[in-house]
């Protein structure tokens, strides 16, 4: 019979603080989040997922940290938890505060070997408060291994509860004083801890903790001041003599910031022809997590003050055709509603995700954009884009989208890894589903040199056509460029002489270049006014067009493939052939060449799997002379078993947060419900199986793997079709429905863990801090590897990678019988 680990508290009735573990596992997944939001203001968000890596690196160094000192630890149970809860409080403003103070930029990385010191400094600055938190949970799953399903019930809830928490929070608070919550929050759990514990709490003790939550919460606000990137857009207007910050808002899609120039006017209209000769009217500047700035011009009901919006190459649309009814996806500033009013569009709809945006629109500044004029013939929608537009009736006889990105982030790759389902075949298609006959779809892109999202916007244009039913692509797409912008039109329909004409009118008169239209003579001048080394683009379009298409796409120096819902990175085109060519410009600045997501998370991989290794290996040492029942086939079982379901159960829950976005319109709703929904349901599904005899558990497990399987396939078939017939319900009933289909999922995830670390528990107790731990680090590969699969290959078979892995679980189970059975055996070779 085992006897309990010595702990001092045992004679005052030591009980596990539940509540206690819900708080601090809502703090750590919600700071995780917040993390996100914060690097996303300072840095760029692909630090999103160096975020994530760090909080499940903290819970595998805790497994670890735990395994190596479980019995020190373990005396005084109590005691740990108080401690550790208390330095996730101290540490989790503190140790973002020191990071902000870093002399780090993303932009150098590549030339600047110093930048990875910084970054390295950052990345064990932030990993702390997750080490704490990680202790909390490792330790109490050590201390009541009988309780182990019920512990990691209450740590699930309260993680799905924390990531729904912060998302709503952040409507309503800025980020900063987000973070002073957050770290007030383990002190508070430390507080609880006492009263849970112990019959009799220590009333000092508690009362002291709570004191430190509440002066937490009260330090100066100028303490926690974001400091952006000084290569940010917004840092460097700011520069500008004069300038001033007018208002700042903040939600979970970005924090919006107003900007005045009083001395030099601000001149914001990309890809305006140099034959331009009006000019713009005063304008304030809007900024995005201090990036992608977008004008709002002042609008007095003088239609001839916007001329000039008539010399962008987005204005080609509505001189092809004279629309009355008109989508423009993606507000921004009103740039597109004020150039639709210029042109007298007796109908607009218009769709944005940030309601900040529209507020400054049509309220905060409504006298000043102009609104008063618009507002008779423009209607709103507020929230994603595509999921809106879906649900219309009406066709229309233009869809625009205009530059919904940042120039100087898109040349610098920073929006490789975000996920894009404006620009996929599936969403190209909807869109030529919403047009009228012979309506036009015209969407604006950035030039960039070599040319990249020019052309897989492209390539994807041309498979949505075909898609679409459209034999011939070359007959209902035409393009243009101009110096720093690119507008690509299709036609419901084929293109006219009369609508040939009138683009050839067009460009001559504001010295555009065409880079193709129906019928182009192999002669025509296809570089003349705003001169490349060499026609690229024009190239391009005649090999995406013609029969050899995807061998140029092959052999392109960047990924050009079309963009796909299961597969939505438009943004990122990093072809391993090309890292020959970006290690010899490290030293020379060759930012145009660099994409800066790719590259950044296979370091963040390779990191991962190095750091993992180290944390898995090191315990293995000190475990065989500390567990005498622990024998290499059973630390091998164990390895295997948690290695496989730390590495499936993110690859599922990243594969459904892509497949819910579009269904509940909103990526941000989408995180929330998908994160908080799987976590919740995965803490019944493992109350569940807690409540199982022992000698049913690995049945159970067998027969809910096995649905899993039954499940997440018939969704990879059914889902889609079922999301785009229901997706036209509203918000609430639509988040109603991803829950139900969510719950069956999570239900059978959530058992796997629990069975697995009680099985643990009852052959060798030594062995459950380690088994936390590779789970941890599992889930840090994890998080990253699901990416770059889906990246590679789509998300669908990221799925049936998840469903392999779990099958094999059933194959390492380390159950107590096969344990004692390996043990008799050596004893019986030894005698």
């Amino acid at each position: 019979m085992r006897t309990a680990a010595p702990d001092s508290d045992d004679v005052a009735g030591l009980r596990p603080p539940l509540l206690a573990i819900l708080i601090i596992s809502a703090a750590a997944l919600a700071y995780e989040v917040l993390l996100i939001r914060l690097f996303s203001i300072v840095q760029w968000h692909h630090f999103a997922y160096m975020v994530i890596s760090l909080a499940l690196l903290g819970y595998g160094a805790s497994g670890t940290f735990v395994a190596l000192l479980r019995r020190r630890l373990l005396a005084n149970f109590s005691r740990t938890f108080r401690i550790n809860a208390n330095l996730f409080g101290w540490t989790a403003a503190t140790c973002f505060l020191l990071a902000q103070q870093l002399p780090f930029n993303t932009l150098e990385l590549f030339w600047d070997p110093r930048q990875v010191g910084y970054l390295l400094l950052a990345y064990l600055l932030l990993f702390i408060p997750f080490f704490f938190a990680a202790n909390c949970i490792c330790v109490s799953f050590s201390r009541f291994g009988e309780m182990i399903p019920r512990i990691y019930a209450f740590d699930l809830v309260g993680a799905g509860l924390g990531a729904l928490g912060i998302i709503l929070l952040l409507y309503l608070l800025p980020p900063q004083d987000l973070l002073r919550g957050l770290s007030a929050l383990g002190f508070v759990a430390a507080a609880i801890s006492l009263w849970e514990c112990h019959p009799l709490p220590r009333w000092h003790l508690a009362l002291t903790y709570l004191a430190l939550a509440l002066i937490v919460c009260l330090l100066p606000e100028r303490w926690f001041t974001l400091q952006g990137s000084q290569y940010k857009a917004l840092n460097q207007t700011l520069q500008i003599v004069g300038t001033r910050i007018l208002e700042q808002h903040s939600s979970p899609l970005g924090l919006v910031t107003l900007v005045e120039s009083r001395n030099v006017p601000l001149r914001l209209a990309a890809g305006l022809s140099l034959n331009n000769e009006t000019e713009p009217p005063p304008q304030l500047a809007l900024f995005t997590d201090g990036d992608a700035p977008s004008p709002l011009t002042r609008y007095t009901g003088e239609n001839e003050t916007l001329t000039y919006l008539d010399y962008q190459t987005s204005a080609l649309p509505y001189h092809l055709h004279s629309p009355t009814r008109v989508a423009i996806l993606g507000v921004g500033g009103g740039s597109g509603l004020l150039q639709a009013e210029y042109h007298r569009v007796g109908h607009i709809d218009a769709f944005e995700l940030d309601p900040w945006l529209v507020w400054l629109l049509t309220t905060g500044y409504a006298d000043y954009s102009g609104w008063r004029w618009l507002q008779s013939r423009t209607k709103l929608h507020t929230g994603e884009a595509r999921g809106l537009l879906a649900a219309q009736q009406q066709p229309y006889d233009l869809i625009q989208m205009s530059l919904l990105d940042a120039a100087g982030a898109a040349s610098g790759g920073v929006y490789a890894l975000s996920e894009d389902y404006l620009y996929t075949v599936e969403a190209l298609g909807m869109y030529l589903k919403k047009l009228q006959p012979n309506g036009l779809l015209a969407i604006t892109r950035w030039v960039r040199l070599p040319p990249r999202d020019g052309l897989r916007l492209l390539a994807t244009a041309v498979a949505a056509l075909r898609a679409q039913g459209f034999v011939e692509p070359a007959h209902h797409l035409l393009m243009i460029r101009g110096w720093n912008t690119s507008t690509l039109v299709l036609k419901n329909g084929r293109f006219q002489a009369a609508q040939i004409s009138a683009l050839l009118k067009f460009c001559k008169e504001r010295s555009f270049d065409i880079v193709y239209y129906p019928g182009m003579p192999e002669d025509f001048p296809v570089n003349r006014y705003n001169l490349l080394p060499q026609p690229w683009f024009h190239e391009a379009s005649l090999a995406l067009l013609g029969e050899r298409a995807a061998d140029y796409i092959d052999r392109y120096k960047f990924d050009i493939r079309p963009s796909s819902d299961d597969r939505p990175y438009f943004f990122n085109f990093f072809k391993w052939r090309t890292l020959p060519e970006i290690l010899s410009l490290y030293h020379r600045g060759g930012f145009s060449l660099l994409e800066l997501g790719y590259p950044i998370l296979i370091l963040t991989l390779i990191q991962a799997v190095l750091v993992s290794l180290l944390l898995v290996l090191l315990p293995l040492r000190f475990l065989k002379s500390r567990c005498a029942c622990c024998t290499t086939h059973m630390r091998w079982r164990v390895m295997g078993y948690f290695l496989a379901i730390g590495l499936a159960y993110l690859f599922i829950e990243m594969a459904f947060i892509q497949k819910l976005t579009l269904f509940l319109a909103h990526p941000v709703h989408a995180v929330a419900v998908v994160i908080s929904g799987f976590l919740i349901f995965s803490g019944i599904g493992s109350r569940i199986a807690g409540r199982l005899p022992n000698a049913q558990r690995l049945r159970y497990l067998r027969r809910t793997l096995l649905l899993l399987c039954l499940i997440a396939a018939a969704y990879l078939v059914l889902l889609p079709l079922l999301l785009a017939t229901l997706i036209s319900l509203a918000m609430p009933v639509k988040t109603v429905i991803a829950l139900l289909v969510i719950a069956p999922l999570a239900l059978c995830m959530g058992a796997p863990f629990p069975l697995g670390l009680t099985a643990v528990e009852q052959v060798s107790p030594g062995l459950v801090p380690w088994a936390w731990g590779i789970n941890g680090c599992a889930s840090l590969i994890s998080a990253i590897l699901a990416t770059l699969l889906a990246i590679q290959w789509g998300f669908n078979r990221v799925v049936v990678i998840a469903l392999l892995l779990y099958l094999s679980t059933l194959l390492c189970y380390p159950e107590a019988q096969s344990a004692d059975r390996r043990l008799h055996s050596t004893a019986s070779t030894r005698q």
